[in-house]
Formats: structure tokens, sequence, C-alpha cells
């Protein structure tokens, strides 16, 4: 008895031993943290977290790469780290210093320069929006971003409802996201550099169709071009890349897409009225 029992305790101990000696467990590594992700940025800035003002913190995704978005900005500089939320590395930084980097100042000539065409039904010229910028390095604010973008829609506050005003990052600059309608029901959606205030892209949307004129006839082709091209200013046909008939619930519309001095807009117009159902205009990512 004395035996059996002593070979039963030498395999228990050896599959204790046994199961010791496999392979070790795989353990998933985990995101430094927010507060170490500051860290990392305002060390490689050489600056004190009592010296700069956040902006934007917070964790995010580009492809299979988690990063920590780190904004904020110091005395008359702009800075925007994006740092490894892994490893803790700096992935990316942008510094914007006084009037802004020779980059950021091209990118601004450029943007007022080809977004200066007033939005679809703004009664204002493209030739006389403007929009006063600010390159401190201090972000303009909400309020500002509302203006900005009903100056170039041409409409006041007390024609729309704002929906939503908020900062955002797209393309690794700061915007103010902001939206609104119209008693008829019109969208506007804009994106509003958050340092300049200049448009950065913006789209607008007729939520109901205008009445026909009860002729039954329709806008050619020729004039649904005519239409989207009057409102690009400088734009002709040949710059426009995509044109196409469709029918939408019952109703014929012209869609297309025009490719001018570094923008791109596209477009529905209803066929029947000629009016602009969506209009959208961005910056081309080169």
């Amino acid at each position: 008895m004395k035996n059996k029992m002593k070979i039963f305790v030498l395999a228990a101990l050896a599959c204790l031993i046994l199961a010791g000696c496999g392979s070790p467990t795989s353990v998933q590594a985990q995101p430094i943290g927010l507060e170490a992700a500051k860290a990392v940025a305002l060390d490689d800035a050489g600056l004190s977290a009592s010296a700069v003002s956040f902006t934007t913190t917070g964790l995010d995704r580009q492809g299979d790469t988690e990063y920590y978005a780190i904004d904020f900005t110091s005395g008359d500089s702009s800075y925007q780290y994006d740092i490894d939320a892994i490893s803790g590395r700096v992935i990316e930084c942008r510094i914007s210093q006084g009037t802004a980097s020779a980059a950021m100042a091209q990118s601004n000539a450029q943007t007022s320069q080809t977004q200066a065409t007033a939005a679809p039904g703004s009664t204002q010229s493209s030739q006389s929006f403007s929009v006063q910028t600010q390159s401190s390095g201090e972000l303009i604010g909400e309020q500002a971003a509302r203006d900005a973008a009903l100056e170039h829609a041409g409409l006041s506050d007390s024609q729309v409802t704002f929906l939503k005003t908020k900062l955002d990052r797209e393309d690794g600059r700061q915007v103010y996201e902001v939206e609104f309608y119209t008693e008829d029901y019109k969208e506007y959606d804009y994106e509003i550099d958050a340092l300049t205030g200049e448009v950065y892209s913006y789209d607008y949307d007729a939520e109901t169709y205008f009445q026909s004129s009860g002729s039954g006839s329709e806008i050619t082709a020729e004039e649904a071009k005519a239409l989207a091209l009057a409102q690009v200013p400088g734009a002709t046909e040949s710059d426009i890349i995509k044109f196409e008939t469709d029918r939408d619930d019952g109703r014929i519309e012209y869609e297309g897409e025009i490719l001018y001095s570094g923008m791109k807009y596209e477009f529905e117009i209803d066929a029947y009225s000629g009016a602009i159902r969506s209009w959208e205009a961005e910056a081309v990512r080169r």
C-alpha cells in the first residue's frame, strides 16, 4: 500500500513538473495610458505641463495602429503629436509657430483660394468672400467657427438651427465640425480650420425637392452641367470628370463630379426643377 502511495505521489509531481515546462502564456500588450502619452509629447517638445494648454487628447486608430492624439498650445505655438499607444514612440509631430510654418501657410493660401466659392443657394459672390484668419496658434472658438460657416453659406444666425459644433481632427489638422439646417430643411455640414477660421470642406443637402414648373419638361444635361459649373468660377466643362443621369425615388436627377484647382466637387441636380439637391466640396489629398 505504501509503495502504491509513493508511485501516486511521484506521478503527481511529474505531472506538475511537465506542466511547468510548457510554453509561457502570451500576454497582450496594453496601451501606455493617456497621461504617459502626454508626458512623452511634452518631453519631446521640451515643455512642462504647466507651460501648455491641452486642446485635444484621446485614443485613436489608423489601420491596425492605435495611437494617442495629443494636441496642445504654448505661447504662440501649436503642437500636434501622434504617440504610439503601445510603445510610446512619437509617430508624428507637427508644430505651428507664430504665423505658422511655410507648409501650413502654403496650404492655407491654397485653401483660401480654392474654397472661396459660396455654397449653393448663397447670394454672396466668391470674389467678396473672405475669412478673417488667425495665426497666433490659439483656437478660434466655436462661435467664430459658426460665424465662418454662416458667412460662407450666405446665411444669418436667425435663418438656421444649429445641430452640432465640435472640435475634431481631419488629416492631421484641428477643425470645427459645424452642422445646421434652414427652415426649408436644407442641411449644411462644414469643417472649419480651428486655427485660421478658413473653410476646410463643406457639403450641402436639400432635404425636399423644389416643386416642378408643371410643364413636364426636364432640363437638359448641358443645362445641368452649366448650373454646376456656375458654382465653381473658372471651371469649364473639361473639368467635369464624371457625369451621369440617375433616377432617385422615381425622379430623374443628374450626378457628377468637378475637379478644379485642387478641389473636388460632387453634385446632384434635380432634372425637373434644376435645383441643386446635394453639393460637396473637399480638397484633393495628394
